[in-house]
């Protein structure tokens, strides 16, 4: 107010510029001047003029405005580093079960970040992100890069289910030889890239009688509930779904197979602001899910 009267030189043009009446205009300096303690302007023909006390307030106020805007523009930067889209792959189709509702939570929180899922990534994160095909990957190993960096996100438990049928079920825990004769139930191959082939399987060189590819979780918990095979996957993986009474759940040796998970990222990328925003959430978002 008193910048545009002392530069409008009177309250009428003044009170247009600020979209108020002369009179409210008149009012709201007089209240200022009663708490101020002091005149702001005097009226000498028809022109305001400020008086001393007036100048140091104008100038206090030109130093305040200018900070303001400034600041503002400041936020208009970080807001402006907010935005990107970000390619998600992860080393393991089960890895997206549980992804959708992050995405789902990020596109409230964080409006103008995208995030796509790219599946023809899967099963070799790490070579894609260095190629600059993805942003972000999730894996079960740390890559060792000198131009990628990583964070522990969560842990979690390969669990084998089966039916109680089996004769497996009457155990405390499955040994690697108990899979010689069963049907193993994995989301995708190749095998190398199932944890429970990789962790458990194959340091004792077992291989099970048949194997089925079956991407779908709520498929495989059917066959399984049929009793025509077993399924290993962490108890997060499950949760959504009804799982029968008839299914029960079995250690992986005595030590149970345990896994840690990892968001990658290049280190190019990581004082960009929404690739912050996205790793902050994901490591805040499965931390407390797992």
């Amino acid at each position: 107010m008193i910048k545009s009267i002392a530069e409008e030189g009177s309250i009428a043009n003044s009170a247009e510029k600020l979209f108020l009446t002369q009179s409210a205009l008149s009012h709201q300096l007089r209240e200022l001047e009663l708490q101020l303690g002091f005149k702001v302007f005097l009226r000498s023909r028809n022109k305001w003029i400020l008086t001393e006390e007036g100048k140091e307030l104008y100038k206090l106020g030109n130093d305040v405005l200018e900070k303001i805007k400034v600041g503002f523009e400041q936020i208009e930067q970080i807001k402006s580093g907010s935005k990107g889209n970000i390619k998600l792959s992860t080393e393991c189709y089960s890895f997206y079960q549980g992804i959708s509702g992050f995405i789902q939570k990020m596109g409230v929180l964080y409006p103008e970040i995208t995030i796509d899922i790219i599946l023809e990534a899967t099963h070799q994160p790490i070579p894609k992100i260095l190629s600059k095909e993805i942003d972000i990957a999730i894996v079960t190993q740390k890559p060792d890069h000198k131009h990628l960096e990583w964070k522990e996100v969560y842990n979690d438990e390969i669990l084998a289910v089966i039916n109680k049928e089996n004769i497996l079920s009457r155990k405390d825990f499955l040994s690697a030889d108990d899979f010689t004769n069963e049907h193993l139930i994995i989301h995708s191959f190749p095998l190398e890239t199932v944890s429970v082939y990789n962790n458990f399987l194959k340091p004792d060189k077992i291989i099970p009688k048949k194997i089925s590819a079956v991407p779908l979780t709520e498929v495989a918990l059917e066959m399984v509930e049929a009793n025509m095979g077993l399924i290993c996957v962490p108890i997060w993986a499950v949760n959504s779904f009804k799982v029968s009474e008839e299914l029960t759940f079995k250690k992986l040796g005595s030590n149970g197979v345990k896994r840690t998970h990892y968001i990658v990222f290049r280190k190019e990328d990581k004082l960009k602001k929404y690739i912050n925003d996205f790793i902050s959430n994901f490591e805040d978002h499965f931390s407390k899910s797992k």
